[in-house]
C-alpha cells in the first residue's frame, strides 16, 4: 500500500524496499571506509600529547604545520582524483585510494624526525585525495535526491563515531608501550593503519558501480532506481550547471560560495579534532586534574556522542520538512558562538560541555550541506563541483591546525585561536544566508516518509 508523503507524493513498495536495501548494503560499508579514513587522518592528534611531540621535539606550530600539510597534497590531487573516479568507476578508484593511504599511514610507525613527519603527512594527503568527495558522488549516483539527506546522515555518522570509538581506542593502544618493541604512539599508528588496506581490498568485492550490477536488487528495483536517477539527471541537463563539466563547475559562483561556507565548517572541525586532545592534556595544569591515557581518550570522545545524536535527528528533520537554509545557518551560529567560550569555563566538565555544543553544531550541518551541490550539478560537472567545494573547503584543514598552533605559541594559550574558529563559523552562517536571500541554495523537497511527517516550514 502506498504511503502518503508531503506534497502529495507516495512512497511505493518498490521504492521503500530499494532504499532500505541501499541503506543496509551500501551506506554502512562506505561509512566504515569513512570511519577508517577520518581515524587515520586524525591519529596524529591523539599521538601528539602522548609521546609524538616529545619524541620528535615538536613545537605547537610545528605540530600544527605537520597536521595541516596533509591538506596540501590532498588539495593538489582532489579534483583530478574525482574526475578519475567518474571515468574509471567508484569501486576500483575508492579501493585504490584506501590501499595506498593505508600503506602510507603504516609508515608513521617508524617516523624519526620532523621533516619525515611532514613528508609522510603530505604523502598521506596525496594518497587520500578524492576519497571524501568520491564517496559523496558515489552515494549520489545510487540515491535519489529526496532520500539523499538520510543516506548522507547515515554516512556522516561515521565521523563523530570515529572520535567516540577511536579516541578511547587510541588511548588504549597507546597505553601498550613497548608492544612489538614500539613506543605506545607508534603502536597505535600501526594498529589503525592495517584496516585501511584490508577494507580497501574488500571494496573491490562489496561495491558496485551501478544498480544493474547489484545482485541484491530485484529487476523491478533496478528499473525503478535507474529510471528515478535518469529522470533527475534529465531535469538537471537543461541547466547550464550540468554542461561543460570542469569548466562549468569552476565558473559557477554558487559553487565558489558553497566552498567558502564549507571552509568555515572544516576550519572548526579540524581545529577541534587536532587540538582537543592537547587542550584536555592541559587540564592538569589549568585545573589540577590528572588523567591516564585511556581516561583522556574517553574525555576526548564525550563531545562526539551528542554530536552523533544531533547529526541524526537534525538530518531527519531536514528530510521530513525538506532542506531549509536554517538547517545549515543555525548550527553555524551555534558553533561560532560556543567554541570561543569553551576555554573560559571554570572546570573540565563545563569546558567539555561547551565543546560538545560546537561538535553538535558542526556535525548537524555537514550532511545537510552536502545535499545542496548535487541538486544542481550532474555528471562530470557534479564530480568536478563536489571536488572543488571539498578542495577549497579543505584548505581550512591546513589553515586551522597551522594557525591554531602558531597563534597558541604566540599568545601562550588557545583562547585567541578559538575566537578565530568562531569567526569562520559565523562567516559560514552569513554566506549561507546570502545565498538563500538570492534564492540560490537549491532547497530540497521532503522525502516520502514511512511515518507521519511534519509539514514544510
Amino acid at each position: 500500500m502506498d504511503i502518503p508523503a508531503p506534497g502529495g507524493r507516495t512512497a511505493s513498495a518498490v521504492e521503500q524496499s530499494t532504499i532500505r536495501k541501499i541503506s543496509l548494503r551500501i551506506v554502512p560499508f562506505v561509512a566504515l571506509m569513512f570511519f577508517i579514513n577520518f581515524l587515520d587522518r586524525t591519529a596524529i592528534g591523539f599521538a601528539a600529547p602522548n609521546g609524538l611531540e616529545a619524541d620528535l621535539a615538536l613545537s605547537a606550530a610545528q605540530f600544527g604545520f605537520a597536521s595541516g600539510v596533509f591538506f596540501i597534497g590532498y588539495i593538489l590531487l582532489e579534483v583530478p582524483s574525482n574526475l578519475a573516479l567518474h571515468k574509471f568507476g567508484a569501486r576500483v578508484w575508492l579501493a585504490r585510494i584506501m590501499i595506498t593511504w593505508g600503506i602510507v599511514s603504516l609508515l608513521f610507525t617508524w617516523v624519526q624526525s620532523y621533516p619525515q613527519l611532514v613528508g609522510l603527512r603530505f604523502l598521506l594527503g596525496v594518497a587520500e585525495a578524492g576519497f571524501f568527495p568520491g564517496a559523496i558522488l558515489f552515494l549520489s549516483m545510487w540515491v535519489p535526491a529526496r532520500h539523499r539527506g538520510k543516506m548522507l546522515a547515515l554516512f556522516y555518522l561515521a565521523q563523530p563515531l570515529t572520535n567516540v570509538i577511536g579516541a578511547p581506542l587510541a588511548g588504549w593502544l597507546m597505553s601498550h608501550d613497548a608492544a612489538l618493541g614500539l613506543e605506545g604512539w607508534r603502536f597505535m599508528f600501526l594498529c589503525v593503519s592495517v584496516p585501511a588496506i584490508v577494507v580497501g581490498l574488500l571494496c573491490l568485492v562489496v561495491l558496485k558501480d551501478k544498480p544493474s550490477q547489484a545482485g541484491w536488487l530485484t529487476a523491478e528495483e533496478v528499473t525503478w532506481l535507474e529510471t528515478e536517477l535518469a529522470t533527475e539527471n534529465a531535469g538537471k541537463a537543461g541547466s547550464d550547471h550540468a554542461k561543460g563539466g570542469l569548466k562549468i563547475a569552476f565558473g559557477s559562483g554558487r559553487v565558489w560560495m558553497l566552498a567558502l561556507v564549507y571552509f568555515g565548517f572544516i576550519y572548526g572541525l579540524y581545529a577541534l579534532s587536532f587540538f582537543l586532545p592537547t587542550i584536555i592534556d592541559g587540564f592538569q595544569e589549568q585545573f589540577g586534574t590528572t588523567f591516564d591515557l585511556f581516561q583522556k581518550g574517553l574525555i576526548t570522545a564525550i563531545p562526539y556522542v551528542p554530536a552523533a545524536i544531533a547529526l541524526w535527528f537534525w538530518s531527519r528533520d531536514a528530510s521530513r520538512r525538506g532542506l531549509r537554509t536554517w538547517h545549515i545557518v543555525i548550527p553555524a551560529v551555534a558553533g561560532g558562538v560556543s567554541i570561543p567560550l569553551a576555554l573560559y569555563m571554570g572546570s573540565p566538565a563545563a569546558t567539555i560541555a561547551v565543546v560538545a555544543v560546537t561538535a553538535m553544531a558542526i556535525f548537524a550541518a555537514l550532511p545537510n550541506f552536502w545535499t545542496v551541490p548535487t541538486r544542481f550539478l550532474t555528471g562530470a560537472a557534479a564530480a568536478a563541483g563536489v571536488a572543488l567545494i571539498n578542495t577549497l573547503g579543505n584548505m581550512a584543514g591546513f589553515a586551522a591546525p597551522y594557525v591554531t598552533g602558531a597563534v597558541a605559541d604566540w599568545t601562550g594559550g588557545y583562547q585567541v585561536p578559538m575566537f578565530i574558529v568562531g569567526f569562520f563559523m559565523l562567516l559560514s552562517a552569513v554566506l549561507m544566508a546570502v545565498l538563500a536571500r538570492r534564492g540560490r541554495t537549491g532547497d530540497i523537497p521532503a522525502a516520502p516518509a514511512h511515518e507521519k511527517a511534519e509539514a514544510p516550514a
